[in-house]
């Protein structure tokens, strides 16, 4: 059973923070699927990593593109995981659904601090892990860097 890291996004745009761990994961030599919620919003997001860093340059396509099982990282608003991925990262409220800990090795939920509606699903994700006995972390930026708040 894999880990589930929750991130806290209270300074920082999702689609930096995103890249930042994407590229950590990615060094770390994993797969990775990213599930949102909505089509144009993957796409959108699709535009902004190739806009990257030139120094950060992350591969990776949408899924139901050509070539999407060779993709090191894939943004879709599916549960599959075309690509092998060992790791999910979870953006704009996506669910995750039961086999996401059992399949993943590691599975990170981004949320947004400053919406209500994201911190209250991201609490009941949170509540559901620890309930199930998953090991999980809460990590936060309110102090301007990345700190570990809790963990179970």
């Amino acid at each position: 059973m894999g880990s589930a890291l929750f991130y806290h996004l209270t300074r920082r745009p999702m689609e930096d923070t995103l890249a930042m761990l994407l590229g950590k994961a990615t060094g770390a030599g994993m797969r990775v699927v990213v599930r949102g919620t909505d089509l144009g919003r993957m796409g959108w997001l699709d535009e902004k990593l190739w806009q990257g860093a030139d120094d950060g340059f992350l591969p990776h396509g949408l899924a139901g593109e050509a070539h999407e099982a060779m993709q090191p990282v894939l943004l879709t608003t599916g549960t599959e995981a075309p690509n092998g991925a060992t790791c999910l990262m979870t953006v704009d409220g996506a669910a995750l659904v039961d086999q996401d800990l059992e399949s993943m090795d590691r599975v990170c939920v981004l949320f947004d601090g400053n919406d209500p509606v994201a911190l209250d699903l991201a609490r009941s994700q949170w509540k559901n892990l620890k309930s199930s006995g998953a090991s999980a972390q809460y990590w936060s930026e309110e102090s301007g860097r990345w700190e570990k708040k809790a963990e179970t």
